[in-house]
C-alpha cells in the first residue's frame, strides 16, 4: 500500500475517531476513545500511528478556531453546529490540515476531504465539502 493509501485509511480514522468523540465530551472520555483506536493502529507503522496521533490531537486542542474558520465560509444563518456531525469533522479535519499541516498541499487536503465525504457522508456533502474548502483556499492564496 502507497504512503498516501496509508494516509488515507489514517484520515478515516481519525474521522471515526472525531466523530465518535462527539458523542463523548469528557476528556477522560476522550482520552480512553483515542486510546482504544490506537490499539486498534498497533499494526500500523510508527509514522502512521503519529499521523493519526497528531490529526486527533490537533483537531481536538483547536476545534474553536477551526470552528470559527468554518463559519466564516457557511452561509449566512448557518454554523457549524447546524452541519451533519460527520461532515461537520471532516471539515474540522481538513481546515486542521491546511492551517497546520504544512507539508501537506491544500489540494491533497481537499481532494482527500471530499473522498472522505464520499466514503462517509453523501455525493452532496461531497460537493458541498469541496466548494466549503474551495473557498477557503482561494481566500487563503490572495492573502
Amino acid at each position: 500500500m502507497s504512503k498516501k493509501s496509508k494516509r488515507r485509511v489514517m484520515r478515516e480514522k481519525v474521522v471515526q475517531t472525531l466523530y465518535q468523540l462527539s458523542f463523548s465530551p469528557e476528556k477522560e472520555e476522550a482520552e480512553e476513545v483515542i486510546a482504544a483506536q490506537m490499539n486498534r493502529l498497533k499494526e500500523e507503522d510508527e509514522e502512521h500511528r503519529s499521523f493519526f496521533l497528531r490529526l486527533v490531537r490537533g483537531v481536538k486542542a483547536e476545534e474553536v478556531q477551526l470552528d470559527e474558520t468554518l463559519a466564516r465560509y457557511l452561509k449566512k444563518g448557518w454554523s457549524p453546529n447546524r452541519l451533519a456531525k460527520v461532515d461537520h469533522r471532516i471539515l474540522q479535519l481538513a481546515i486542521y490540515e491546511i492551517q497546520f499541516e504544512e507539508e501537506i498541499p491544500p489540494k491533497v487536503t481537499v481532494d482527500e476531504a471530499v473522498e472522505l465525504a464520499k466514503t462517509f457522508s453523501t455525493e452532496e456533502s461531497s460537493r458541498f465539502i469541496n466548494g466549503v474548502l474551495g473557498n477557503l483556499v482561494r481566500e487563503a492564496v490572495q492573502e
